[in-house]
């Protein structure tokens, strides 16, 4: 009972406790010569009460969007009962039948490198505060996103 008050009270304040914020980091190999250091990648593992946690926001942010339709249906990545298989067959249908119609289809393609490393907590966290999450969530995501101790 103690782990789930201290759970509580960590999403109730918003505030998370330092045990639960450290990380073992881990080298994990890419690809090509092993020898090289730039084909691994650091990976951040975080202590248990943390991940758990992670879930738990994670259950709450998931049934907020789905429940207030925040995501909208062209939405394919990290969406239940969809992937990036859906979106190239939802993409391929699409392509398809306007070049079947005789319409022309320019297509750009674009790949975001690092694009979760380089992204803006803070624009994350205005756009949880617009789509009406709740303030305990929002604060303890905006918690869980500062500098974590190695």
């Amino acid at each position: 009972m103690k782990n789930e008050s201290r759970a509580y009270g960590s999403w109730r304040t918003g505030e998370v406790p330092e045990d639960w914020r450290k990380a073992n980091v881990t080298l994990v190999f890419k690809k090509s010569k092993k020898e090289d250091p730039g084909n691994y990648r650091p990976v951040s593992l975080t202590s248990i009460p943390g991940k758990v946690m992670e879930q738990l926001i994670l259950g709450v942010i998931n049934k907020h969007v789905e429940e207030k339709k925040v995501i909208g249906s062209g939405q394919h990545g990290f969406t239940k009962g969809k992937s990036c298989l859906t979106n190239l067959i939802a993409f391929y249908d699409g392509m398809t039948g306007w070049v079947d119609e005789g319409k022309a289809v320019d297509v750009v393609y674009l790949d975001f490198n690092k694009a979760f490393e380089t992204g803006s907590h803070n624009i994350l966290i205005s756009k949880l505060r617009k789509c009406g999450l709740d303030e305990w969530s929002v604060r303890w995501v905006e918690n869980w996103l500062k500098p974590r101790g190695l």
